[in-house]
């Protein structure tokens, strides 16, 4: 059977030895590039565990301490929300733009901005109103993974629950409005008008779901 003529030709380029040449470097460029791709993939997965969050030891002695005693870590249904879960976007073009941006909270770390839990307390207010504007700019996203209005049966809910709920859906308000003290403690020298965030953070486990 003969071959179409486009196979041919593709042959006798690859015989030649420019063909060759250039054949082998698009050989080794595409192979290389699936590994390139598979170690940064790989090391983007390594840097989304809860292990690799809590590695600094600041962290881990005090907003860490305060997770594992919310219903985020510990609940009857026994999903849980991780660190990458709250703080990091599941769509790829977002999540490297936060990983990117996690890198200068890294370099606070390694020039001594916050290496020790006392650094870390005079910083958190900063850090935490940081946080709370990228989670206001996206919308919650992160908690909308789990949590959306639209699925909510707010006659379901607690009375109060379910009307702030209610509102906060006509209003267009978005969780962190409200929910800012639901995982870690508020920064000790936070002056927001938050009744909410506030109520919450001393309420015991699970009591608001």
């Amino acid at each position: 059977m003969k071959l179409p003529s486009f196979i041919t030709g593709l042959w006798g380029w690859l015989r030649r030895p420019s063909g060759r040449a250039l054949g082998s470097l698009l050989l080794v460029g595409f192979v290389g590039g699936i590994m390139f791709w598979g170690a940064f993939n790989t090391g983007m997965e390594m840097t989304n565990q809860e292990q690799f969050c809590i590695g600094c030891h600041e962290m881990q002695v005090n907003v860490y301490e305060e997770y594992i005693t919310t219903v985020h870590y510990n609940n009857r249904s026994g999903v849980r929300a991780t660190c990458p879960d709250c703080h990091v976007p599941k769509d790829w073009t977002h999540k490297i733009v936060r990983k990117i941006q996690a890198s200068k909270e890294l370099w606070g770390k390694a020039i001594g901005i916050v290496d020790t839990p006392k650094k870390f307390s005079d910083h958190r207010l900063v850090m935490a109103e940081r946080e709370w504007a990228r989670m206001r700019k996206t919308d919650s996203q992160e908690c909308r993974n789990c949590h959306n209005f639209e699925y909510m049966d707010f006659t379901e809910q607690k009375s109060v629950a379910g009307r702030m709920h209610a509102s906060a859906s006509e209003l267009g308000k978005t969780c962190i409005d409200c929910h800012k003290g639901i995982a870690h403690r508020l920064p000790e020298d936070y002056a927001g008008n938050d009744a909410i965030s506030q109520a919450l953070q001393v309420m015991p486990q699970g009591a608001s779901h």
